[in-house]
Order: C-alpha cells, then sequence, then structure tokens
C-alpha cells in the first residue's frame, strides 16, 4: 500500500494553501476549473503548458493560477 504525500505549503494567487501535488501540472488539476484554459506562473516566471508536467513545486513557492475573462 503506498503512503499518500505529505501536503506543503504554497502560495496559490496570494492565499497559503496546503497542496499533496509535485508538479505544476498536478497542482492546475487540483485547482483550476475543469477544462478551463489558464496561464500559471511560479514564483514570477511564466510557465507554459507544455512545461506543467516537468515544472516541480516546492514549500514556500508561490504559484499563479489565471484565466481570461470576458466582458466590460
Amino acid at each position: 500500500m503506498q503512503m499518500p504525500m505529505a501536503k506543503i505549503e504554497i502560495l496559490i494567487n496570494g492565499r497559503q494553501t496546503g497542496t499533496a501535488a509535485r508538479t505544476l501540472e498536478a497542482l492546475v488539476k487540483d485547482h483550476a476549473a475543469g477544462d478551463l484554459r489558464v496561464a500559471t506562473a511560479l514564483n514570477g516566471h511564466f510557465v507554459p503548458v507544455a512545461r506543467r508536467a516537468t515544472t516541480p513545486i516546492e514549500a514556500g513557492d508561490s504559484v499563479e493560477i489565471v484565466s481570461a475573462r470576458q466582458g466590460g
């Protein structure tokens, strides 16, 4: 039986959050709504979709997950 990964504390959009995710891709899957297309940044640096699966996250990191909004 495999033990679940311990949660780490990170900031997501400025809010302290605990997560078991260890890659940016896993974090986006846990926190983005459905198939909503989002942009991501890790510690102030843009991360393209193609690099999310290989971009690790660690305790203390700051992640921004944003989506486009429509309207005016």
